[in-house]
C-alpha cells in the first residue's frame, strides 16, 4: 500500500509518500518563512495563498523522490484539523480532488495526534499506551494516549502556547521571526539563572500551563514595569540572559508537568512532538528527567518535529480500521478529536 499525505495546517506546505508499514519514502516541506518575515508572524491570508502556489509542486516533488507515480498511490491522507482554516482548506481541497480523480479512499488526520505519532514513526515500533506531550506554536498540551487514535486530554495551556511565547519573546528581544530558533541561539550564550521569571502552576497538582505572565515578565524586564513598548535591546548580557532565563522557565514547567502526568497516569512512556521539541535544551532536560525516573522517552528527529506530512502516517492506523472520510470533509480550525 502506498499513501500520499498532505499538510497545510499553518505555514508549511508539505507532502509525503509512505507505505503501510509505515515506512516513509519521501517527505517534502516548502517553507513560507521568508514570506512572513516582514510581518513578524504568520499572516493567515498570505499562508493560504502560498499553499495554493506550493501544493502541486510539493506533491510532484514527493512523488519524484519516492520514485512512484500518482496512479500507484492507493490512498490519500490529509491533516484537516486543527489549524488556520484558510490554510487547511487548501490541503483538504487538494486531497479531496485527488481522491475523487483517482478513485482512491480519503483519510482525515488530526494534526496534533500526528505529532505524537511522529514518535511511533521514528521508533519503528509500537509506543502505545503512553503520555503524549505536544509543544508547538499553537498547542501546549498533555494527553493520555491508550492507542494511536485515542488521545484523552489531561491538560493544556489557558493562554499562550509555548511556541507562541517563544515567538513573542523573540520579538520583544528584537531577534526576528521565527522567534524560537533565534531565541534558542541567543540563550546559548546567556545565564539561565540571571532572572527568576515566573513558572506558572509549577508546584500545582493540576496539569495546566500558562505562559502569558512569563511573557509579560520579560516585557517589563526589558522596558520597565508597566511599560509595554520601548527600544529594542542591543546584543549583550541583558538580551542573552533574559533569553536564557525565559527559555529555562518554559523548560522547567514543561518537564515538571510531563513528570506529573506520568505519575498521575501510571504510564512509563513519554512521547513528545511539535516544533518546540526541536529545542536542544528541552530535549536534554526531558532525557535527564526520564532517565532519572526510569521512563521510556520517545522524541522524533528534528525533521519530524516541525510541521510535515510524514507524520500523517497516522492515516495507516485509520486505514487498517476502515475509518475513511467522505468527500464532504471540511477543514476544521479547532480541536475535534
Amino acid at each position: 500500500m502506498l499513501f500520499l499525505a498532505l499538510e497545510t495546517s499553518c505555514d508549511e506546505t508539505a507532502a509525503a509518500v509512505f507505505t503501510d508499514e509505515p515506512r516513509v519514502l519521501a517527505n517534502v516541506v516548502a517553507s513560507q518563512t521568508e514570506k512572513h518575515l516582514p510581518f513578524g508572524g504568520v499572516v493567515p491570508e498570505i499562508a493560504a495563498r502560498a499553499h495554493l502556489q506550493n501544493i502541486l509542486p510539493v506533491i510532484e516533488e514527493a512523488l519524484t523522490r519516492a520514485g512512484v507515480t500518482l496512479n500507484q498511490i492507493d490512498a490519500i491522507a490529509v491533516h484537516h484539523t486543527p489549524g488556520l482554516v484558510g490554510a487547511l482548506l487548501i490541503g483538504v481541497s487538494a486531497a479531496k480532488m485527488l481522491s475523487l480523480a483517482l478513485d482512491k479512499p480519503l483519510l482525515a488526520v488530526n494534526h496534533v495526534a500526528s505529532h505524537i505519532y511522529a514518535c511511533r514513526l521514528a521508533a519503528g515500533r509500537d509506543i502505545f499506551p503512553c503520555v503524549g506531550l505536544v509543544v508547538s506554536g499553537g498547542h501546549t498540551a498533555l494527553f493520555q494516549c491508550p492507542s494511536p487514535l485515542k488521545m484523552n486530554l489531561l491538560g493544556g495551556t489557558r493562554d499562550d502556547a509555548a511556541g507562541e511565547a517563544f515567538d513573542k519573546v523573540g520579538a520583544i528581544l528584537g531577534l526576528g521571526f521565527p522567534g524560537g530558533p533565534a531565541l534558542e541561539r541567543e540563550a546559548s550564550i546567556g545565564n539561565p539563572t540571571a532572572y527568576n521569571f515566573p513558572r506558572s502552576f509549577l508546584h500545582d497538582d493540576r496539569i495546566e500551563f500558562s505562559f502569558s505572565g512569563l511573557k509579560t515578565a520579560v516585557l517589563y524586564t526589558i522596558h520597565g514595569k508597566g511599560v509595554s513598548k520601548g527600544p529594542t535591546p542591543q546584543p549583550g548580557p541583558l538580551r542573552s540572559d533574559v533569553a536564557a532565563s525565559f527559555q529555562q522557565a518554559v523548560i522547567d514547567v514543561l518537564v515538571a508537568k510531563s513528570h506529573l502526568a506520568i505519575r498521575q497516569t501510571g504510564l512509563r512512556r513519554l512521547a513528545v512532538g511539535g516544533g518546540v521539541t526541536a529545542n536542544k535544551k528541552l530535549r536534554s532536560a526531558l532525557e535527564e528527567m526520564t532517565t532519572r525516573y526510569g521512563i521510556e522517552l520517545f522524541i522524533p528527529p528534528m525533521n519530524l518535529c516541525t510541521d510535515n506530512a510524514a507524520m500523517a502516517a497516522l492515516a495507516v492506523e485509520k486505514w487498517r480500521l476502515g475509518e475513511f472520510a467522505a468527500l464532504d470533509l471540511d477543514a476544521e480550525p479547532n480541536w475535534l478529536e
